[in-house]
């Protein structure tokens, strides 16, 4: 097999597992706890051994049941060896993040949160990125600054006064 067909075999292997783990948290709320983390660490199993892709599954998996505390070391590994593809770098350092705000490391998760605003550029996972900074923000007693944040980006999304509540979430930084 050349190595083009074994990289092309492994970009639709990772393609598929991710379809379908995307699918199983769309049914999450069909399963009990311990058969949903036992199907994801399933699929997780079909990719490579240290994928970091399955990394992320397994820690999204068990950070959807509320287990934080097993999760941010999970989403940690899976950054530290890069190669999530897609959406998923992005969502690891959202979801590690807000974990770390859960299990009492707020700073760790905000300094992570602030980095990524400010290299990661503009996506469909903007909003998502400073609601989270937002949480971590009220966690820190600045919740003038996380209000800000949230009526800003909320302000995009309105059907009409867009720009009174993108100036007046702005305005919350300057009283």
């Amino acid at each position: 097999m050349t190595a083009d067909l074994k990289t092309d075999l492994q970009t639709d292997l990772k393609t598929d597992v991710n379809r379908r783990v995307a699918a199983l948290f769309a049914a999450i709320d069909d399963y009990e706890e311990a058969a949903f983390i036992a199907e994801a660490d399933a699929l997780a199993a079909e990719l490579p051994e240290g994928d970091a892709d399955a990394i992320f599954h397994r820690a999204c998996a068990r950070d959807s049941w509320g287990h934080s505390d097993l999760a941010v070391p999970m989403y940690a590994r899976a950054l530290e060896i890069g190669g999530l593809t897609g959406e998923n770098r992005r969502r690891a350092v959202i979801q590690m993040s807000s974990s770390l705000r859960n299990i009492g490391r707020v700073e760790d998760g905000l300094a992570h949160l602030l980095k990524e605003k400010e290299t990661g550029g503009r996506d469909h996972l903007s909003d998502a990125l400073d609601c989270t900074i937002a949480l971590c923000l009220a966690a820190l007693g600045r919740e003038r600054e996380g209000l800000s944040l949230v009526l800003v980006a909320l302000a995009e999304h309105l059907p009409r006064y867009n720009r009174s509540m993108a100036n007046y979430g702005r305005l919350l930084l300057e009283g």
